[in-house]
């Protein structure tokens, strides 16, 4: 197990879009697991570590607010890019004003979170000089001076997040849920793992969603470190 880390998180506008809405975005009730490791990635990613979110303090009552955003309505088919690859002479382009759409979302606002996290060493990819120690003081620096490899964002890259590294227990606020002793926040998605497999001189991917129930207790979610299909 690496270091532990504590991160919090803010912004005015949050969008953790629940899977089970095909047409219209509505947002988890606070962030996932997969986007609080997200914000980690982006302050500091590395091959050879993996970030893992232990707790997550919900800090703000949860407030949701109606919007509309214009979206694009498709996207261009991979065959159109296999065959750009190839050589063949193909539009690639999206023309906005032909495919653009108003959809409504139901977000969050004024978001904030104390992620706690560490990270592991994947041995696989690590390098002799790959220590925890190494990667825990690079995350220190860059959490300190404000430093990432792009702005970490909440669910959609629109919603810049703000950050700051919590360096003792005296600076974590108190959440506005320090006194509601349950709060059941159901079914919520926990990480999507990506495989890679070849198959007849073919490469194929595909993606496996987990989900877990997500309990707050006094403002606080534990996230399990494992999660079975």
């Amino acid at each position: 197990m690496g270091y532990g880390v504590s991160l919090h998180v803010s912004g005015d506008y949050a969008l953790f879009s629940r899977p089970e809405m095909k047409a219209e975005r509505v947002s988890y009730d606070v962030i996932t697991p997969s986007a609080a490791r997200g914000v980690l990635e982006a302050i500091l990613w590395r091959p050879a570590i993996r970030w893992v979110v232990d707790r997550i303090t919900v800090l703000n009552r949860i407030e949701f607010e109606s919007v509309r955003r214009n979206e694009v309505g498709s996207k261009i088919p991979p065959r159109n890019v296999s065959a750009a690859m190839a050589g063949s002479k193909v539009d690639l382009h999206q023309y906005i004003n032909e495919d653009r759409q108003q959809r409504a979302s139901l977000v969050l606002r004024n978001v904030a979170y104390i992620i706690d996290a560490h990270f592991v060493i994947i041995p696989e990819k690590a390098g002799e000089s790959d220590t925890p120690e190494k990667f825990y003081n690079m995350f220190l620096r860059r959490a300190r001076q404000g430093q990432c490899f792009h702005n970490p964002y909440l669910g959609c890259r629109e919603f810049a997040a703000k950050f700051r590294f919590v360096e003792a227990q005296g600076e974590r606020p108190i959440s506005y849920y320090a006194n509601d002793e349950d709060y059941d926040l159901s079914w919520m998605l926990w990480d999507i793992e990506y495989e890679q497999k070849e198959f007849k001189n073919k490469t194929l991917y595909s993606f496996n969603p987990r989900f877990f129930h997500a309990r707050m207790v006094n403002g606080i979610i534990n996230v399990p470190s494992e999660v079975s299909l």
